[in-house]
């Protein structure tokens, strides 16, 4: 079962991509130009070139599942919001759908839930992964949403927790939502569920079943 990854370049598509390959799970790196493909070839892994913002579904062909964790970055404009993280997001489930894929992984945000708790700052995105979720749910398409909380650097404690009280913080490392990306890529049988994920002190087969 091959996994096609939208976002493969980014901080935590590249920190999954590693780690599958590692771990023996089929991947293609969706990769927006030919800049971008020798990190993955260092890697052993197979590249796609297509654009989010353009056209791209060729780069389904051959692919099972499908992992979204593109996402427009901090220092864009509500432009690349709009085109990304929802528009972007919404053409990928139709066109995995479309191709009688057979999951569709979703990362999106602990605060996607509720936009208006999120930052001011931070609320165009929220809405996005809002609406791209709502869309997901409603699509027919079988689904796993994985929705973190706070991002940081840290390294990968493969610790995990699924709420703010259990927590005690609203934080979890890239690292280790690439760890929980991988498990819940391994589990096809895993469909229509959801998740919110944060560090703490249990394993992702505990939060993930």
């Amino acid at each position: 079962m091959t996994t096609l990854v939208i976002g493969a370049n980014g901080q935590i598509g590249k920190q999954f991509c590693e780690l599958a390959q590692k771990a023996g799970t089929p991947i293609k790196a969706m990769i927006r130009s030919e800049e971008q493909a020798a990190w993955f070839k260092e890697h052993g892994i197979d590249t796609v070139v297509a654009d989010l913002e353009g056209e791209f579904e060729h780069a389904f062909d051959g692919c099972d599942q499908v992992v979204f964790t593109a996402g427009s970055g901090p220092h864009t404009g509500p432009d690349k919001t709009l085109m990304i993280d929802l528009f972007g997001a919404i053409r990928t489930v139709d066109i995995a759908k479309q191709k009688g894929l057979s999951r569709y992984i979703m990362i999106s945000a602990m605060r996607a839930e509720n936009p208006m708790e999120a930052p001011e700052k931070l609320r165009p995105y929220m809405a996005a992964k809002f609406a791209a979720d709502a869309h997901l749910r409603n699509s027919g398409m079988p689904y796993v949403i994985l929705k973190p909380g706070r991002l940081t650097d840290e390294t990968a404690s493969q610790q995990f927790a699924s709420s703010l009280d259990e927590a005690g913080d609203n934080q979890i490392s890239r690292a280790n939502v690439a760890h929980a990306l991988l498990h819940a890529v391994q589990k096809p049988d895993l469909v229509n569920q959801e998740y919110l994920l944060l560090d703490g002190k249990r394993s992702i087969g505990e939060i993930i079943q």
